[in-house]
């Protein structure tokens, strides 16, 4: 008896990422592998969160390890466990030659001094949701290094600026994980399959909608709002737009990005700088942004625009649909 190829037991299972990387690697000429290798790196890590994730209640990984990172805040076991996997894995991967990440004050050198690109990676945002079971995730960015090879990396292979990136993403560890990442041509997702081991193409050529119903923040800090932001978040409100909010970076912009909305994070009197760090947050998102329509910006100008000073800079920051960051813009 012959089998419907057609039955759900026999349906196709996708394109794996592996497989994504190999054919789009071949699309390009000087294509040489290493950035391809880098990305499977971060995939392997991606995978070996995703399982710490999925256990933490049982082998006592929530809550907070005891210390601060550099930033003052206090760190969860999972915000160690997740740094270190990244670092061992892109370090073993032979590809990179330094890093920088939110839980480290310093540049990370990998002894890779062959290598030709450099990370910067939040390794877990929103981590203290991992208690109550609520979404968080992993954001990087990768650049070419501008030193020559066969040298130590410095602080200046980090300090090119948004409109350098060459590859960018982020890790979203939810009811399903998924790896969405660009190399500047297109923005695609992978759902993990856990029974497989493998990322399958679930959300190819993402594209978000022009314009939203969503507006996402905190709430809490209303009242430090400047009155551009009070003005615009009370249009929201009239209009009665859904406020949604996880306090997730990952999370809240991945909902907005596909159903259409604006996330904002201003400047208050405690933070007048912002609080979203400008490297290894607001830079890889706001290149993803540009590649599927939207618009990231702070008070004053487009985020891929903002020249880098500092590896832990901060800035305001808002991203969404163009039609809303557009308005937004237009109460300053």
């Amino acid at each position: 008896m012959s089998t419907n190829e057609n039955t759900p037991q026999v349906l196709p299972v996708g394109t794996t990422l592996d497989r994504y990387i190999m054919h789009r690697q071949y699309a390009f000429a000087f294509a040489t592998g290493e950035l391809s290798q880098l990305l499977r790196d971060i995939a392997l890590a991606g995978k070996i969160v995703h399982r710490e994730v999925n256990r933490a209640g049982l082998i006592d990984l929530g809550g907070e390890a005891g210390q601060q990172n550099v930033q003052g805040e206090n760190q969860q076991k999972l915000d160690v466990i997740a740094d270190v996997r990244f670092r061992r894995a892109l370090t073993n991967g032979g590809e990179v030659c330094a890093l920088i990440s939110e839980e480290e004050e310093g540049i990370i050198f990998t002894g890779n001094n062959k290598g030709k690109y450099v990370i910067a990676i939040d390794p877990l945002d929103g981590s203290s949701n991992i208690d109550v079971n609520v979404s968080i995730g992993t954001i990087f960015s990768i650049y070419r290094r501008v030193t020559p090879v066969d040298t130590e990396p410095t602080i200046e292979d980090f300090m090119q600026g948004g409109q350098e990136q060459v590859a960018a993403g982020y890790i979203l560890f939810g009811s399903s994980t998924m790896l969405v990442y660009t190399t500047g041509h297109s923005v695609n997702g992978f759902t993990y399959d856990s029974s497989l081991g493998e990322f399958i193409l679930s959300h190819p050529n993402i594209k978000s909608p022009k314009n939203g119903s969503i507006y996402s923040y905190n709430d809490g800090n209303l009242d430090d709002f400047s009155e551009p932001i009070k003005k615009y978040l009370s249009a929201c409100r009239e209009r009665q737009y859904s406020a949604r909010y996880i306090g997730s970076l990952v999370a809240d912009f991945h909902r907005n990005l596909l159903k259409g909305g604006i996330y904002l994070y201003p400047s208050t009197p405690k933070n007048p700088d912002g609080k979203l760090r400008l490297l290894y947050e607001c830079y890889p998102l706001a290149f993803i942004a540009g590649i599927t329509g939207c618009l990231a910006v702070n008070d004053t100008e487009a985020i891929l625009n903002i020249k880098p000073t500092s590896m832990h800079q901060r800035t305001p920051f808002y991203i969404g649909a163009p039609e809303m960051v557009e308005e937004l813009m237009g109460h300053f």
